[in-house]
């Protein structure tokens, strides 16, 4: 059982640019981490390959018996089977289809459970980070795009087809721009890091100054977080004045999400908030409390990660407290 002091998990998150592991005590301690390269526009099976090469490097460092670690956790950036044995669909690396968890499975013998990464990141959050003291917690990740981790009664929402949880996808404009769904208006398309990019360089097109072009320098065409931390310490007035109506955006997202699901915490996570959270989260913070229709209940309150990149490892270990308690 998880709880047991003896037991392991090894926690994998599948990611566009690096693949990392970490074997993690039934407290949430990591022992020992590693990371490899994703292959870039590879066949399935050497992404596979990768993702093996990771698990046997943490095996091969013989912290722990091989009869002691209980799971194998994955993190897929997509939707996973609700069996959480195999990748449905993942748009921006070739894993549709993979029955993985099988694949895992067979090579090292040692139960392999999948689920998305941000559900994973969420699970992390409630179990050994900022929402620990929570039974119903909603995770918004905003990143390069955005994602969603949905947990009501402890319990993680996966929905009938382990596709539950993305918020990023939700409308919240009609006719707004265009999203890389091919819909209009969802909340990624307004929010994310790349909105953020989009809306920056029409700004400029339109002749509006901004120190991010130095920043950046030759490498214009993507504005990442940390760009945008830096010009946030320049106090940028176009940096600023977007990223403000970008929090709006979100803050009213959160107030959406906590009239549909009532949350004891709602937890912003992602590269967006971890290099400019202490710009946007009170923003946020300011929608979800000014919101009149939940005036009377307990306020919920609106936090940042606290794990960090290692929530999704961690989250991937207590899926199996999850499992065993559903077992």
């Amino acid at each position: 059982m998880f709880s047991v002091k003896n037991a392991y998990y090894i926690g994998i998150d599948v990611g566009g640019t690096k693949i990392s592991g970490a074997l993690i005590t039934s407290q949430g301690k990591i022992l020992t981490r590693t990371k490899l390269a994703s292959p870039k526009n590879a066949h399935p099976s050497e992404i596979v390959r990768v993702i093996a090469g990771v698990v046997q490097e943490i095996l091969s460092e013989n912290i722990v018996a091989r009869s002691a670690i209980k799971g194998l956790g994955v993190g897929i950036p997509g939707v996973v089977e609700a069996t959480r044995k195999k990748i449905v669909t993942t748009p921006n690396i070739r894993l549709s289809g993979i029955a993985l968890a099988h694949l895992l499975e067979k090579k090292f013998h040692i139960k392999t459970l999948l689920e998305n990464d941000v559900n994973l990141g969420t699970l992390g959050e409630k179990h050994f980070g900022a929402a620990k003291k929570f039974h119903h917690v909603v995770g918004l990740f905003p990143g390069t795009g955005i994602g969603g981790g949905i947990i009501i009664h402890d319990r993680l929402m996966s929905g009938a087809h382990g596709a539950a949880g993305e918020l990023g996808h939700m409308t919240m404009k009609l006719n707004g721009p265009l999203c890389g769904c091919g819909h209009h208006g969802c909340l990624e398309a307004l929010a994310s890091r790349w909105a953020i990019e989009r809306d920056i360089h029409e700004a400029i097109r339109q002749g509006q100054k901004t120190i991010l072009k130095k920043l950046v320098k030759n490498k214009f065409g993507t504005i990442k977080s940390g760009a945008l931390k830096e010009a946030l310490r320049y106090n940028d007035a176009l940096t600023k004045k977007i990223l403000t109506e970008k929090s709006r955006i979100l803050g009213q997202a959160c107030v959406s999400l906590r009239r549909i699901f009532d949350p004891e915490m709602i937890i912003l996570g992602g590269g967006l908030m971890e290099a400019c959270g202490g710009f946007m989260l009170p923003i946020i913070k300011k929608a979800v409390l000014s919101d009149r229709f939940f005036a009377k209940l307990k306020p919920c309150p609106v936090a940042l990660s606290k794990l960090g990149d290692d929530a999704v490892l961690l989250g991937a270990a207590a899926l199996f407290k999850l499992v065993d308690a559903s077992s």
